[in-house]
């Protein structure tokens, strides 16, 4: 008889549909899995994602960053809901706020994000037009810890897609999101499951992810 999978607790942050988040609790469904989505978070009462949190049994609530006078309330709200479900990890998953220091850092190695480039190409946004203007061969995502500075994280994993001859913004942007719903819920498997933590700025992976290659996906 094999010994139950101890699933950490996991919070989904996001503003817009959450594609990701879908793809996220949907790996969260095997008993194998090492994550339960548990909340769903948005910082925006008409995120479609919320609705398609609930239509999965995922408890979804909106904290409107609207209604707060400055970041650092907001972020307060926020971790009262945290602590509320006991949460061990946060998922931002095209969660358009930025956190305060004081949030980010409270949570330093327990908070992912997943961005549309392979960083540290293409910070911030229009990552897609700005791969075209550049003329590079290989796009893609990558999964990283959050840290104050946009985008600069320590990197956990990333997926590499061609750039094709006649690709525009949107071609390149559908490619990108097929490996992002591949590689997001690997990564938080590879973190839940312990196969990855940040160690002084640096993520480290066990030794079996080392011999795997677990950090990669490929084309």
């Amino acid at each position: 008889m094999s010994t139950p999978v101890t699933k950490k607790r996991v919070a989904i942050l996001i503003s817009g549909r959450g594609s990701n988040m879908v793809s996220l609790i949907e790996a969260g469904r095997a008993p194998d899995y090492p994550a339960e989505i548990v909340l769903v978070l948005s910082n925006r009462p008409d995120a479609a994602g919320l609705d398609r949190a609930r239509e999965a049994g995922i408890p979804a609530r909106a904290i409107d960053h609207k209604a707060f006078p400055d970041r650092a309330r907001f972020d307060a709200a926020l971790q009262a809901e945290l602590d509320g479900a006991g949460i061990e990890l946060i998922v931002l998953a095209g969660f358009m706020r930025i956190l305060t220091d004081a949030f980010v850092e409270a949570w330093a190695g327990r908070m992912i994000n997943i961005h549309p480039s392979l960083l540290p190409l293409f910070k911030g946004t229009h990552t897609h037009e700005r791969a075209l203007e550049a003329g590079v061969r290989l796009h893609g995502c990558t999964v990283h810890y959050v840290v104050p500075e946009l985008d600069a994280g320590p990197i956990v994993a990333q997926a590499a897609v061609p750039v094709l001859p006649g690709d525009d913004a949107d071609t390149l942007s559908a490619r990108v999101i097929v490996q992002e719903h591949r590689l997001y819920p690997a990564a938080l498997a590879l973190i839940a499951g312990g196969g990855a933590a940040l160690d002084g700025g640096r993520v480290r992976f066990s030794a079996q992810e080392r011999d795997t290659g677990a950090a990669i996906l490929s084309l």
